[in-house]
């Protein structure tokens, strides 16, 4: 079950780029779209009504907004590129809403909704209108039952308003794995597909269907497909209603604008708030972890499964895409899981390899057996970790990601490593604990609750059942062409 419930801090005034900040992420919740209108909502979208679609791209990309799902590519060129791909004016175009959080530290994207849903639509409506897409599909997994709830509530507001202007705007429910959020998979998933990832150019066209492919399911997608993370349509709105100087006035040159913040692990507490970009990752670990648990030390941090830990002699480093990079580490979706001096570096490492082992769907031969067996060597193993184990890891992560068609082979070379690298740099500890990677839940009482039913998920993606020794890629066509 999944809960709303999450800390979220008053803002806090200072510098531009050292500051706690409110743009998208209220701290007062919107729960009536009369509200949301009362308080400047939909100004974005009256704005972006005014103007050629041209411009609204021109202003985002001059914006400089990067995608804050992860990987940070600027908003406005994935916004063209999507135009430029349309073959025809009656070429239908779907826009499309990350909102399968499913990074392990991360809870900023149900955080967002669940503070203003509004604001993330009115964002995608505004997409709309700038590419020609005629309807918007939310894809959210659907385990997150209040987020549904929530975003069932809103669309119906908007639409009953009339504020939708004839775009369809649809929900769609996955799965809980982790790849549903991976951009391929989730269009796989789209069209009544397993979330397995495909081979295919950047801003890929929609899933390679036939109708038969995607029997009962009523909104099968032409080409292009645009797809944006939660937190970066919850900006859109904002730039559009103010103008790309506004945008600018917090962050950096590069990096502007603000960044939702997740941070867990062995902090005094958890949260989630909103920070200038340039803000040190100091300031955010403190502000939001206010302090470690125990009186213990924190060591370091990482930014859920997909880069490299940060020692606690670089928490100065901005969190800015191009900062943390030159830090040998990555932004991410900045949901950072805090390491301290208690922590069992080495089963911290297990953990995060089992997470992608069984995340992995077994398409590619090397990401699947390679990271079962790290997760196996690694399994029961606590720090320090002899030699002949450290060989036998490196041996299969430095063939995990060969012919990999996404990116999890590489994270699990990376933060594999970089764990167990870091751990080597530490003095082992009696009795230490392990930071487990898992997904969160809920954020409760100031404390992250993990979604602890994937630890029990077996690598051929099963529940509670023995395992079937096949893995996902194989067992899941097989029991589709059995119904079928």
């Amino acid at each position: 079950m999944e809960s709303d419930t999450c800390r979220l801090t008053t803002p806090v005034m200072g510098n531009a780029t050292g500051m706690q900040v409110t743009r998208v992420l209220d701290t007062v919740p919107f729960t009536r779209l009369d509200d949301y209108n009362d308080n400047g909502g939909f100004a974005g979208l009256r704005a972006a009504k005014q103007v050629e679609p041209a411009i609204i791209v021109e202003t985002i990309s001059d914006s400089g907004l990067r995608g804050r799902g992860g990987a940070g590519f600027p908003t406005g060129t994935k916004w063209q590129t999507v135009i430029d791909q349309r073959v025809g004016p009656d070429q239908a175009i779907t826009v499309v809403v990350n909102a399968a959080e499913g990074e392990p530290g991360s809870y900023k994207d149900r955080a967002i909704l669940a503070a203003n849903p509004y604001r993330v639509i009115e964002g995608a409506l505004i997409a709309a209108h700038a590419v020609g897409a005629d309807q918007i599909v939310i894809a959210v997994k659907e385990s997150f039952t209040s987020t549904i709830d929530t975003l069932v509530r809103a669309i119906s507001e908007i639409e009953a308003a009339g504020l939708d202007d004839g775009v369809r705007i649809r929900l769609a429910h996955g799965p809980k794995q982790y790849l549903f959020g991976e951009e391929s998979a989730m269009l796989e998933v789209l069209e009544g597909r397993p979330p397995f990832p495909r081979v295919t150019p950047p801003y890929r066209h929609g899933a390679e269907s036939s109708p038969a492919d995607s029997e009962g399911v009523d909104w099968v997608m032409e080409n292009p497909v645009l797809i944006n993370n939660v937190e970066t349509m919850a900006n859109v709105a904002g730039i559009v209603a103010n103008g790309p100087a506004w945008f600018r006035e917090v962050g950096t040159i590069e990096s502007p604008g603000t960044v939702v913040c997740t941070v867990t692990g062995r902090t005094s507490t958890h949260g989630v708030g909103e920070f200038a970009m340039g803000t040190p990752l100091a300031e955010v670990i403190e502000t939001l972890g206010e302090g470690p648990m125990d009186e213990r030390r924190i060591i370091g941090a990482i930014s859920g499964v997909a880069n490299a830990v940060v020692p606690a002699t670089k928490f100065t480093t901005p969190l800015t895409h191009e900062d943390m990079r030159a830090a040998g580490t990555g932004l991410g979706a900045a949901g950072f899981i805090v390491l301290d001096d208690q922590t069992d570096l080495v089963a911290t490492a297990a953990s995060a390899a089992r997470f992608l082992a069984v995340e992995s769907c077994g398409q590619c031969e090397p990401c699947k057996s390679d990271g079962l067996a790290v997760a196996v060597t690694l399994g029961g193993v606590t720090a320090p970790l002899e030699a002949d184990a450290r060989s036998t890891v490196d041996g299969h992560l430095r063939t995990i990601a060969d012919g990999a068609r996404c990116s999890l082979a590489q994270q699990h070379q990376t933060v594999v490593t970089s764990l167990l690298d870091f751990a080597a740099d530490h003095e082992p500890v009696a009795d230490g604990v392990t930071v487990e990677f898992l997904p969160i839940a809920s954020l409760d009482g100031g404390q992250a609750v993990l979604d602890t039913e994937e630890a029990r998920r077996n690598p051929d993606w099963s529940l509670d059942q023995p395992d079937s020794g096949a893995w996902p890629a194989a067992r899941l066509s097989t029991m589709a062409n059995s119904e079928s």
